[in-house]
């Protein structure tokens, strides 16, 4: 066994326990729909508004049903999972901030009654700027949602055209300052960078003004490129190109750079927090493979082995729910071996890395002992470190997150 393999292993032995994993799942709503669809989006979503009330209807039904027939999430004891108990709620879409106050009230009404939410459940609810004047954001507080998401994407008018956004730069501005005055205090900004022929001085500006409204939560997106999407076709078309590998990895660790240097953490890819507790805990279950319930159509589940999603289609969702049956089109169950991928691929893209003796306690694999020479050879990189027992991702690490989750 090497010097090095050895260190490695003190390092484990005494290092703390991990951090407890959230026990309780998290619920999440998809809404899919929106008034104009972006050429970059992969999510579901539809451009029929008309269809809405249908959908709510549907909503509602499969909320009812999940909370008297969930086969699904575990309520053993040893799995420490209370199926109908959940402590986050997410709003995602598709654009959630199209659907009326009135439906949104019975949505969550609904939620509370067939459901058991925590005290401090965080409820996060994904918006376009556009929609967000001050009373429906006013209206949105109302209801009990204490984190707001808003999809700003930039500040450069020329940016949001060519990303095809249907807000504008005064637009997000004005959303911003109204959640403000509406209430919010924990408020997160989306943004995506590393378009066609961009600069890094005109993405940092607009980080800079970001940064003015002192934002909770900031999640910055490199573009990529999703299949049967417009982008998909125009790249195929070469009508433009990403920029080159060593580009996108200035631009990513410049963003990181930046915004650390202005006292956010980075505790995940993409994703940036004023400190640990404004980290978004909905999606920390994803990472964490912490289960999860999802409603609406193509929103997926996870009971912690077993994986299930609902059909990509409101036509079907609505149908089958109209007639009492659950929209599921498919469900896979993992293996030990897919489990333990999937551990380490998410737990990789984030700052706190993989807890080793998590993984041989539930897996029987010793990574250090498998797979010492390339932790290694990682290490020299300045890809990765071991801290407290974790294997944690350094800045440049997270910038090849993919490229370490082939261990």
């Amino acid at each position: 066994m090497s010097e090095r393999h050895l260190n490695l292993q003190s390092a484990i032995s005494k290092s703390a326990r991990p951090t407890p994993y959230p026990h309780l799942a998290g619920l999440y709503l998809h809404i899919p729909f929106c008034l104009s669809k972006c050429p970059y989006c992969g999510f579901y979503s539809i451009v029929q508004p008309g269809s809405v009330d249908e959908f709510i209807n549907a909503l509602l039904e499969e909320i009812r049903l999940l909370a008297t027939h969930n086969p699904s999430l575990p309520t053993d004891e040893t799995d420490r999972v209370v199926s109908r108990t959940f402590d986050t709620v997410y709003f995602g879409g598709g654009t959630p901030s199209l659907l009326p106050y009135g439906h949104l009230e019975n949505i969550l009404k609904q939620i509370n009654k067939s459901f058991n939410l925590t005290n401090e459940t965080e409820i996060t609810f994904e918006a376009n700027p556009g929609d967000c004047n001050l009373e429906y954001s006013k209206k949105l507080h109302s209801l009990g949602i204490n984190r707001l998401n808003l999809g700003v994407q930039s500040f450069d008018e020329n940016i949001l055209r060519f990303l095809g956004r249907r807000h504008t730069a005064i637009q997000a501005r004005t959303a911003v300052g109204n959640a403000r005055k509406a209430g919010f205090k924990n408020l997160g900004l989306d943004f995506i960078y590393g378009i066609p022929e961009q600069k890094i001085g005109p993405w940092l500006d607009t980080l800079k003004i970001a940064l003015t409204f002192s934002p909770e939560h900031l999640s910055c997106y490199q573009l990529t490129i999703e299949e049967h999407t417009p982008f998909a076709s125009e790249v195929e078309k070469e009508t433009f190109s990403l920029p080159e590998e060593e580009a996108q990895r200035e631009f990513f660790i410049r963003t990181s750079e930046f915004l650390e240097d202005a006292g956010y953490v980075h505790y995940e890819v993409s994703n940036f927090a004023r400190n640990e507790k404004y980290f978004s805990h909905h999606n920390q279950k994803y990472w964490d493979h912490t289960p999860y319930l999802g409603l609406g159509p193509g929103a997926h589940s996870f009971d912690g082995s077993k994986r299930w999603w609902n059909s990509r289609s409101v036509k079907d969702y609505i149908s089958n729910l109209s007639q009492g049956r659950l929209p599921i089109q498919d469900q896979e169950t993992l293996n030990n071996e897919q489990r333990m991928f999937e551990d380490i691929f998410l737990g990789l893209r984030t700052r706190k890395g993989v807890h080793l003796q998590t993984i041989l306690k539930k897996y029987s694999r010793d990574l250090l002992k498998e797979k010492g020479k390339l932790l290694s050879a990682w290490e020299k990189e300045g890809l990765v470190e071991i801290r407290n027992g974790f294997l944690c991702p350094t800045r440049a690490g997270l910038a090849v997150a993919d490229r370490l989750a082939l261990i």
